[in-house]
């Protein structure tokens, strides 16, 4: 399968290798264009622009671009007219836009996503970042002002590139490495591409389940590595396919192996557009390449230049807007399932998790909730609008939430006696998407035909707002919202209802069906259809290990663009959507909103401003306190309004593992708040699976176990293993949730991602470039799960390379790490590997309570890990933990040297709980203790683990406390 698609992408795209004149030949052969069609496939022969009218500023400079030759039309239309704008926004943060002189292309609104506003001040002359270009044929690089001789970090020229590998870089020894690929910019299709150095490391660029893993497969001597395609698609988490979100950004982390030295860039094309993007090496050459190929809108370009991974995601989200503020409740465990049939089961439920002992913050409901599937509507037998009330207000007198599913697609009436206020009231206020000659646009989704909200709509807002409130009133006192179904998903092609009878089409009824088939790996000869994997308590469960085949990409044909005019269901080029046409499982391309926009335009952001509108929706229903929303489809700037679930992943061990990857990719994205359906949501889970990942999920942001319909059940307290794994796993996320607390509202007010990739902490050290089975919560905590079955130790790299100690969190034990490569640790059943980082301080709860409310009400306790020198360094950020927008707080900052610990307290919150225990970890056991210049009596050392303990420090957090050790 592999060499049929480089075959098929050999002849049909223009690649780098190859004659390319007989390429061509090839191609224009194979185009089937038809008498008279304005378009042609040869797309290297483009003649490119020619730069002229240039004018600077002190921000940077404004030029026209023009058509250097011949239209070639290759995928529609060239626009001979162009403006390109450069803007030095900040020392790190550069902007170039190339658009159509005349406007007509399609550009995101700012009423969607709101950019940085122009520079006061200018950084032309001082930004690290400088734009450079050639006038004929056009082509711009950006270079560092830091790093002159180092090869560009975006370089569009197609001659003048290096063929030896990056570092060294010479100027002087460029030569020819690749050509076809001049900038086509035409009303239907842009192309653009940059050299990048050889095998270099590119991460992002998703939503995508990678089978290469969070660092992209750049391809290696003539192959493609990546063709990652972003048109929002509503399937279940497909392998190196498009998926729920679009997010065209990237991380480089480039790497000088001769100084041993690293830095990362980043690069942001802000477009909505149906696309391609090819991560690719030509054959026998020391170049890589990124390719961008889109079906519409402008080149809109914004990089970054770190120079660490962290600071280019923070100055991403300069741009695009800052996470939001998570309530601390958020963090706690949430539970759900598509088959809480009623209210009975979720009360049966919430008894079972406290009965075992296992937290639960939140319960959910899928659209079993709903009477015939519609939104903000309850099943008036099974979920009696006053029962569920009741059981709402008992969750809250527990100090305890509740979340209620909302689909995108909104039912139609069937006929004049169907009562349905959401759907008359928006045709009133004329708030759905509409064919091109103006009826309603109508799909098929669970409730039957359906509409779909027109974001556009000036009315729309409104009309949600109420939707939602008159929910809330009728008992369903939700405290946040979780949009499902909005790439939007349909059932059907294009707009199947249109001049249907609606009273013909009532909700599906196949959705009860009972999921079949044993758990993965699962032995019925050893265990029976008992499923008891456990004996006198110990597991018995075994299996090789996973080899779930990966699947491949399998290679569309380019369209054959004989329309005279623009058909916008089928443009000329064909991205390589993962289910064939663009309207497969989605809105048909034409489907038109408010303002003249089309959904081709505007397809990859119907999610964000669904969530946008809920935002603003829950604020003034839920005034003065946090939203918390969960949604699937994302686009760049979502983080501002939502959190994000990784969709409707499989119960196997390969999603277990796959689980990390997408927690770091929504770092990058700037959506913090994201976590996997744990224990798997298609399919059967099994108890060791489930014990696993109940583990594993408690050290990503969003904690939340759910499976779907007719699945076996799978909440934790089913297997007494997985309750036990539960129960200790969220004691130690309870414990770190003031840590946890810190990073989120770093991550609101500067944009510093909370989950990071080894090597953000570690960028010299190559061997942790790939890493991705190991993560760092902040920079503080190593995580390292067991991502396969039978397992009773993991390996695991512990960073540093010896110049670190890293302490056991449960033990408090240093550990013997091997130097640069694996480490293995001891990993039995219900245990997962958690590790403290040396010159650390961290702020824990000291008793983890059963909700987050009563562990936030309990006492603080200090834990302080020295390094060889003796020194450590933390902070907290401590507020209500509730109100919006964040009220007064409370920042703390942690210092050790010389045998003494300084607490720094500010802000105008007050703390009422007390600091109760500190932990010092690395001292040699001192003969006096003393705080505020006071003796302590009651302080403990244990030799093995040089740990100092004070019991009954009982300070306060409001002023400064000074505790010595001699």
């Amino acid at each position: 399968m592999f060499s049929l698609l480089l075959g098929v992408l050999y002849i049909l795209t223009p690649t780098v290798w190859g004659d390319i004149s007989q390429r061509a030949s090839l191609a224009n052969n194979l185009a089937s264009n038809g008498s008279g069609s304005p378009y042609s496939m040869n797309v290297t022969d483009c003649p490119g622009y020619t730069l002229g009218s240039l004018q600077e500023s002190d921000t940077g400079l404004t030029a026209h671009l023009t058509l250097a030759g011949p239209a070639c039309n290759a995928f529609g239309l060239d626009i001979s007219d162009l403006t390109i704008e450069v803007t030095y926004q900040s020392q790190s943060t550069l902007h170039v836009k190339v658009y159509d002189t005349a406007n007509q292309q399609f550009t995101i609104p700012e009423s969607v996503i709101e950019r940085p506003a122009a520079p006061t001040t200018s950084y032309a002359g001082n930004s690290d970042l400088i734009f450079n270009y050639d006038t004929t044929p056009f082509a711009f690089w950006i270079t560092r002002r830091s790093d002159p001789g180092a090869m560009p970090l975006f370089d569009t020229r197609t001659s003048s590139l290096p063929p030896t590998p990056i570092p060294p870089f010479n100027a002087s020894d460029a030569s020819t490495a690749f050509d076809g690929f001049p900038l086509v910019f035409e009303d239907q299709y842009l192309q653009v591409a940059s050299a990048l150095p050889y095998g270099t490391n590119i991460y992002g660029l998703g939503e995508v389940v990678a089978s290469s893993g969070f660092r992209r497969d750049i391809g290696t001597n003539g192959g493609v590595g990546t063709i990652q395609t972003h048109w929002s698609l509503g399937v279940s988490d497909p392998i190196d396919q498009n998926l729920y979100g679009s997010h065209p950004i990237y991380i480089e982390h480039r790497y000088n192996s001769t100084t041993g030295k690293a830095s990362a860039s980043g690069v942001l094309l802000l477009s909505s557009a149906g696309s391609d993007i090819f991560l690719q090496t030509p054959p026998n050459s020391k170049v890589s390449l990124i390719e961008y190929r889109m079906i519409g809108g402008i080149l809109d370009f914004y990089f970054f230049s770190g120079p660490s991974d962290a600071e280019v995601i923070a100055q991403y989200g300069s741009v695009i807007g800052y996470p939001m503020w998570q309530p601390a409740w958020g963090f706690g465990f949430h539970l759900c399932r598509w088959g809480y049939h009623n209210i009975s089961d979720d009360r049966e439920n919430v008894a079972q998790m406290r009965a075992a002992g296992i937290p639960l913050e939140v319960q959910w409901n899928d659209i079993d909730l709903y009477h015939a599937y519609r939104d903000f509507t309850t099943d008036p037998v099974s979920f009696p609008g006053d029962e569920v009330r009741e059981f709402i207000q008992e969750l809250a007198a527990n100090h305890q939430h509740y979340i209620p599913i909302v689909d995108a697609a909104i039912a139609v009436t069937r006929n004049s006696t169907d009562v349905y206020d959401p759907f008359t009231r928006g045709v009133e206020e004329d708030v759905w998407i509409k064919n091109p000659d103006g009826s309603l646009y109508i799909a098929e989704v669970w409730p039957g035909y359906t509409v779909f909200p027109d974001w556009f709509s000036e009315n729309m807002l409104s009309v949600w707002t109420d939707s939602l409130k008159n929910w809330s009133d009728m008992g369903v006192e939700f405290s946040g919202i979780w949009l499902d179904m909005n790439e939007p998903s349909t059932f059907c092609s294009y707009s199947c209802g249109t001049g249907a009878n609606f009273s013909s089409v009532g909700p599906l009824t196949d959705v009860s069906s009972v999921v079949i088939g044993y758990p993965e790996c699962y032995n019925e000869t050893l265990w029976g259809p008992s499923g008891n994997m456990t004996v006198n308590g110990t597991s018995t469960y075994s299996c090789a290990t996973n080899s779930t085949t990966m699947t491949m990409i399998e290679k569309r044909g380019v369209g054959a663009g004989s329309e005279e005019g623009v058909d916008l269901n089928n443009p000329p080029y064909a991205i390589h959507n993962a289910v064939g046409s663009l309207n497969q499982h989605s809105l048909a391309s034409n489907a038109t909103y408010s303002g003249g926009y089309v959904d081709l335009d505007v397809h990859n952001m119907f999610g964000l401003m669904e969530e946008k509108a809920t935002h603003l929706a829950i604020q003034s229903i839920l005034p003065e306190k946090r939203p918390f929303l969960i949604s699937r489809s994302t686009f760049p700037s979502a983080g501002k309004w939502t959190g994000h679930w990784l969709g409707d992943n499989f119960s196997k061990w390969q999603y277990l593992y796959l689980n990390i990857q997408g927690v770091l990719q929504f770092q990058i994205y700037q959506i913090p708040m994201v976590g996997a359906d744990t224990c798997g949501f298609n399919g059967n889970t099994d108890e060791e699976l489930c014990n696993r990942w109940m583990q594993l999920s408690a050290f990503t942001p969003f904690y939340r176990n759910h499976n779907t319909n007719g699945a076996l059940p799978q909440e934790p307290y089913r297997w007494d293993s997985v309750a036990n794994a539960s129960r200790i796993a969220i004691a130690a996320r309870y414990a770190m949730l003031p840590y946890w607390y810190t990073l989120f509202a770093n991550s609101s007010m500067a944009g510093i991602p909370p989950v990071r990739a080894l090597f953000y902490e570690f960028p010299d050290e190559p061997e942790l470039f790939n890493v991705d089975k190991q993560w760092l919560v902040g920079s503080d905590i190593l995580v390292t799960p067991v991502l396969t079955p039978g397992a009773s130790t993991v390996e695991g790299i512990l960073p540093g390379r010896g110049s670190v100690i890293w302490r056991d969190w449960y033990t408090h034990a240093a550990v013997n790490a091997t130097s640069g490569g694996n480490t293995i640790l001891d990993a039995p059943i219900s245990h997962i590997n958690v590790h403290i980082r040396d010159n650390s301080a961290l702020l824990l709860h000291q008793e983890p309570g059963y909700t987050i409310y009563e562990t936030r009400e309990g006492a603080y306790s200090l834990l302080v890990s020295l390094n060889a020198a003796g020194t450590a360094f933390g902070t907290a950020y401590v507020d209500d933990g509730i109100s919006f927008p964040p009220g007064p707080s409370r920042s703390l900052t942690f210092q050790a040297a010389e045998g003494t610990l300084k607490i720094d307290s500010n802000g105008e919150y007050e703390i009422v709980q007390i600091l109760e225990t500190i932990t010092v970890l690395g001292v040699q056991k001192p003969t006096q203790v003393a705080i505020q210049g006071s003796p302590v009596e009651g302080w403990t050392y244990k030799e093995a683990t040089e740990e100092l303990v004070v019991s009954n420090a009982s300070v306060g957090l409001n002023g400064q406390t000074i505790l010595v050790w001699r």
